[in-house]
């Protein structure tokens, strides 16, 4: 079943940048519901624009039913999950938008995402839990949604969210600030909200009208009985982590164990908002003229330092090095400090050679802060 383009490029109209994105890698329809396979999300997180253009299949119930019986257990996971089960999986758009959540956190907020999510302090999250990330998220985005004809947005919230929202809503909506916030900031403040709400109530009513998905039945089990423990929840993010950044260092490797210093550079600045990116890597060709290699531990290890780039920003501001800029060895320093990450003098060095346009061999903090934000938010600060 294929949506006419036209159509399709009409509800674009009144989805925002994310929810296009989800909707031209999507490439699964279930009883009016849009659902990524786990190679659409790869996909998604690792390239500009899908590599053909993506017609929506229509699932059978027989075929979902088969698709979410293969879906191995939660301690069955390995960073191979999602490219092992390829095309075999369905995420939808608030499990989309909760993943993506998942790439740019540190290990150390791995606690905190798992703590917002049990909320009776068990030390263990059931799939009622769970299921508050779908009203969070619906609620902020009904709040950003597009003025214009109700009907079509009625539509976009079906393809979305698999049901017809209702006007009330689990989460409060009186004296919320206008201040745009990331959807890990949303839940984070919105999960102690839903504490003191009709969540149980709601969550059952949404379970009633959902299907299950591949995170779902990967977390909770086949009956949806399961409890998901801290250990196994830290173990799927990292495992996420560490599955996408080797698909980009694999993507640019050809089989060996190192990426040159300018593919390094060429995967950094993707997604950021730097025009001219040629500058830059001739900048770098110049002062680093004997290819040496990027390791996928050095390659990691800059990434886990981009995933704390918030406590790099206040430990910069500390150092009262946010208005100058700073020294190989005072960076090294400081990324230690803040983040517990030990880059290599090899790795620190080719991140100078590619951001010190004026080659004096000091980084302009506020604009690499600037340009790694985007990065570390592909695309959607």
């Amino acid at each position: 079943v294929t949506e006419n383009r036209s159509d399709l490029e009409d509800l674009h109209l009144y989805a925002t940048p994310r929810e296009q994105r989800f909707r031209r890698f999507a490439s699964l329809e279930f009883e009016g519901q849009l659902y990524m396979t786990p190679y659409d999300f790869i996909q998604a997180v690792t390239n500009d624009e899908p590599k053909c253009a993506k017609k929506w299949r229509s699932l059978s119930k027989q075929e979902l039913n088969q698709i979410l019986m293969e879906t191995p257990p939660v301690w069955k996971g390995s960073s191979k999950l999602f490219r092992n089960l390829n095309e075999k999986g369905v995420i939808s758009y608030t499990e989309y938008l909760f993943l993506l959540c998942i790439l740019t956190k540190p290990h150390a907020g791995f606690r905190i995402a798992f703590n917002m999510f049990d909320t009776d302090g068990n030390e263990m999250v059931d799939k009622k839990e769970f299921l508050v990330l779908q009203e969070i998220f619906r609620k902020k985005n009904e709040k950003r949604e597009r003025k214009g004809d109700e009907e079509k947005r009625a539509m976009l919230r079906l393809q979305l969210y698999g049901y017809h929202t209702p006007t009330n809503s689990v989460l409060k909506t009186e004296g919320e600030d206008l201040v745009p916030r990331s959807y890990w900031d949303t839940l984070r403040r919105s999960t102690s909200q839903a504490l003191f709400s009709d969540l149980a109530e709601r969550a059952d009513d949404i379970s009633s009208s959902l299907s299950d998905t591949t995170l779902l039945v990967h977390f909770f089990g086949k009956k949806g009985k399961a409890e998901l423990n801290f250990e196994d929840f830290y173990r799927f993010m990292d495992n996420l982590q560490t599955e996408v950044l080797e698909i980009e260092f694999l993507s640019y490797s050809n089989g060996m164990n190192t990426i040159s210093e300018e593919d390094f550079a060429h995967i950094l600045l993707r997604y950021t908002n730097v025009e001219n990116t040629s500058s830059y890597l001739e900048n770098m060709r110049c002062r680093i003229p004997e290819e040496k290699g990027i390791t996928f531990d050095e390659f990691r290890s800059f990434f886990q330092f981009l995933n704390n780039l918030e406590d790099f920003t206040i430990a910069m501001q500390m150092y009262n090095f946010a208005s100058r800029s700073i020294g190989q060895d005072e960076f090294k320093r400081a990324v230690y400090v803040a983040t517990g990450v030990k880059l290599s003098p090899h790795l620190v060095n080719t991140v100078f050679k590619i951001f010190d346009v004026d080659r004096d061999d000091q980084l302009s903090y506020k604009e690499f802060i600037g340009i790694m934000k985007d990065r570390l938010n592909r695309g959607f600060r």
